[in-house]
């Protein structure tokens, strides 16, 4: 971007879009802050396993300059989907989702540390939870945090994830849920503590399905398999089931319940996890996500496109992040950039909720289809 001065750029929230555009950005030598409402890197848990993309994840890293130590980190084999009987866990014919065929696993985890790590210290600024923000009057914005505290900036990106605090001022939709909640588990040192159910998830990802209830398991890097039991209910299903998240064994026998009459190389995934479960109830926002554009602020990532997850999430947060850096850093103003971007992200975005939407729905009917 030619300017006399360099734009004041806030990126809102270190996930993996935002960090996308930070990188990109920099390595263009273009100023950036990263504000993250977390304490620090490793404050919680990252979650699973990502595909990444040659379409689109693998272009954003390509643009960061981390498609090689990408590939270093990453898991080519883990690619492999496998389909069983629910009633005989024997594997059935099955091709796997559809997308590139260039498409190596990497923990969550591990990609966001590659993005942190390739950043100048002292880009993402810790425990900066950002509360809203405000206009100024002549295209600029005033962050302000939840300690009081207030940056002022010519860009404001939310990149702050499903309950972004950006979006509201662009945007009146909340996420809402869609039907579907996934009870998380995991196993440690699969191959020494559990061979038996290493064997059965395979390489890769694990999938069994029948009427309105799934049973995935994914291979994550140090030994570990991470399992969700997915189910359409009502979101307080624990309500009506009398049973409290926290109370492992009340939540296990619930599900076992679910799933009598799966084979038990299948219920192994739910009768003997460590550790105990997690609720994660699927929300997106609706598709099309749309808004009017308004000078100096966008979205990128959940914030702009929340959509169910099945592996397309990830790669177009961070599609969405070097999109946005490159069109800053080849237009002559901010405005112009942004105009861009939303022209690209928004219509890209608005397929893939609706392609995400039809694959859930594949894995896990809604009732009566």
């Amino acid at each position: 971007m030619h300017s006399t001065h360099a734009p004041r750029i806030a990126v809102v929230g270190a996930g993996l879009g935002g960090l996308a555009c930070a990188r990109v950005l920099q390595l263009h030598g273009r100023p950036v802050t990263v504000f993250e409402r977390e304490a620090s890197t490793g404050a919680r848990p990252q979650g699973g396993s990502l595909d990444i993309h040659a379409g689109t994840g693998q272009v954003a890293l390509r643009a960061a300059d981390l498609l090689d130590r990408f590939r270093t980190l990453a898991r080519p084999e883990s690619q492999e989907w496998r389909l069983l009987d629910p009633a005989t866990a024997a594997v059935l014919p099955f091709a796997g989702p559809v997308h590139d065929e260039d498409s190596p696993e990497i923990d969550r985890g591990q990609l966001r540390g590659l993005l942190l790590e390739s950043l100048a210290e002292g880009t993402v600024r810790w425990d900066h939870a950002v509360a809203g923000v405000t206009p100024l009057g002549d295209g600029t914005w005033r962050l302000l945090f939840d300690d009081g505290s207030t940056e002022e900036a010519d860009l404001v990106v939310g990149a702050d994830g499903a309950w972004s605090r950006i979006r509201p001022t662009l945007s009146d939709a909340t996420p809402s849920y869609n039907g579907v909640t996934f009870i998380e588990a995991g196993f440690d040192d699969r191959d020494t503590r559990h061979p038996a159910l290493a064997g059965t998830v395979g390489n890769g990802t694990m999938l069994a399905s029948a009427g309105s209830r799934a049973l995935l398991a994914q291979r994550n890097s140090n030994g570990h398999i991470r399992v969700y039991v997915a189910f359409r209910a009502p979101q307080n299903w624990q309500v009506a089931a009398d049973v409290a998240l926290d109370d492992t064994a009340a939540v296990r026998a619930h599900l076992l319940r679910m799933f009598e009459g799966w084979d038990e190389s299948l219920l192994h995934l739910v009768r003997h996890n460590d550790g105990g479960f997690v609720s994660r109830p699927v929300f997106v926002l609706p598709a099309p996500h749309t808004w009017e554009h308004v000078p100096g602020i966008t979205l990128l990532g959940d914030a702009a496109h929340l959509m169910p997850p099945v592996g397309l999430g990830a790669n177009l947060a961070m599609l969405d992040g070097a999109d946005l850096a490159h069109a800053l850093i080849a237009e002559s103003t901010i405005d112009d950039a942004v105009r861009g971007y939303e022209s690209l992200m928004l219509p890209r975005s608005a397929q893939a909720a609706r392609d995400c939407a039809k694959a859930l729905d594949d894995i896990i009917p809604p009732e009566g289809a």
